[in-house]
């Protein structure tokens, strides 16, 4: 197995790219979603609503697995953070702004409302912070 160089491993989460955050559900069998995500050489970050089952899933354990791949029509490339999950009630509105940035148009007036609507009721959301203990990756 191939494995990426830190730099290398920073660059291809740098790109805009959807991660499978998995975690335990309530009867142990693993749970994985979709989502968006930030990497700051250091962290992972994710932000979610204050209700959502994962919260509650996260809260009970912590442990997670981030996995990024690689895009269709790319070399095969990935990465998976494991670690532990922080999950905090600060940063998740200015964490979510800066996502919609990165992985919308917005240009869209509807992004932009949604945005606008995270913003306004940011204390219903929530910021994960992903402290890993181990990082595997693939490629290079």
């Amino acid at each position: 197995m191939t494995k990426m160089t830190d730099a290398a491993r920073d660059a291809f989460l740098a790109a805009t790219r959807i991660g499978i955050l998995s975690s335990a559900g309530g009867d142990g069998w693993p749970i994985s979603v979709p989502v968006w995500f930030e990497w700051d050489g250091s962290h992972a970050r994710v932000f979610t609503s204050a209700g959502s089952p994962k919260v509650d899933r996260l809260e009970r354990d912590p442990r997670v697995s981030l996995l990024v791949v690689n895009n269709v029509g790319e070399q095969e490339y990935w990465v998976a953070i494991d670690g532990q999950v922080e999950v905090r009630e600060e940063g998740a509105a200015e964490l979510a702004k800066r996502l919609a940035d990165r992985y919308w148009d917005m240009t869209n007036e509807e992004h932009k409302m949604t945005v606008a609507k995270w913003v306004a009721d940011s204390a219903t959301l929530r910021l994960l912070e992903i402290v890993p203990t181990r990082i595997r990756t693939y490629g290079g």
